[in-house]
């Protein structure tokens, strides 16, 4: 009932697409709305089933606009699971954005580092995930639909798309692993090290239900990362939210150079509606 309603109330506010990309924008990354030309926005609050970000540098608003002339959807903030004890807590939104006719996804994100050659600012475009939360948004999921196969989960095609943007555009991006923490707290030393070991490059606590969910909805999707610091134990590193807050606003011009390039690159043949 909530997606229905969701949708009516997006309908009506003039949200209808298709678009070219739907972006969801991580802590302090929320600039990306701001450069959008012909720009309309509605407040999550206002939107049925949509939940209320409650972390500071989430904005809780939705964007509609062209980015290098291409339509599209841009989610000024997320909802965590910590926040709502809930990992499918961001199901409703998605749900929309694929049924607004978001041909494909990208998530954005603030994280830390273990790799101290890639330090605060940097970007990782993610290749994979390792989810250490013990949480998935898909628990309770009755259909078969749930079991979502998670090869390849990060979409080929669409980091190749990323790589050659960030080549146009001369913003570095490495590429990792992200492993997933549930938060609120940062992880401790010896979490970092063992998901070292286990094969991360970085650490979060985001995304990783977005993309299950993104899979689940059958929406091809990418994501980047901007480290905002060395995780917990890392060359000193001992992160705290108000780093994380002024390095991303720092490393949003990057970013939003990425973006950019990545959006005026996407193929002009997808963009009738379903």
């Amino acid at each position: 009932m909530s997606e229905a309603a969701a949708l009516d109330t997006l309908r009506t506010a003039g949200f209808a697409g298709p678009y070219a990309c739907a972006v969801v924008t991580g802590t302090g990354l929320g600039g990306i709305a701001a450069a959008l030309a012909d720009a309309t926005a509605i407040d999550y609050a206002a939107i049925p089933g949509f939940p209320g970000p409650g972390v500071s540098g989430h904005g809780g608003r939705l964007h509609r606009g062209t980015l290098a002339g291409r339509p599209v959807l841009v989610f000024e903030g997320r909802a965590h699971a910590y926040e709502h004890g809930d990992p499918a807590v961001m199901r409703v939104p998605l749900a929309c954005a694929r049924q607004l006719g978001a041909r494909r996804l990208l998530l954005t994100n603030a994280s830390g580092s273990l790799r101290p050659e890639t330090g605060p600012g940097g970007l990782v475009l993610l290749a994979d995930h390792i989810n250490l939360s013990g949480l998935n948004p898909l628990i309770g999921e009755a259909s078969d639909a749930r079991f979502v196969p998670m090869t390849e989960a990060y979409d080929p095609d669409l980091r190749a798309r990323l790589r050659a943007a960030a080549a146009a555009c001369g913003v570095p991006l490495g590429e990792g692993v992200y492993a997933w923490f549930s938060g609120p707290s940062f992880e401790t030393p010896a979490e970092v090290r063992m998901a070292g070991i286990l094969g991360a490059d970085c650490v979060g606590m985001s995304t990783v239900p977005e993309v299950i969910l993104a899979r689940f909805l059958d929406l091809p999707v990418a994501a980047v990362s901007v480290v905002t610091n060395l995780a917990a134990g890392i060359a000193g590193g001992a992160p705290h939210h108000a780093e994380t807050k002024a390095v991303a606003a720092r490393a949003a011009a990057d970013l939003g150079h990425l973006v950019r390039a990545f959006v005026a690159g996407l193929p002009d043949g997808d963009m009738s509606d379903d």
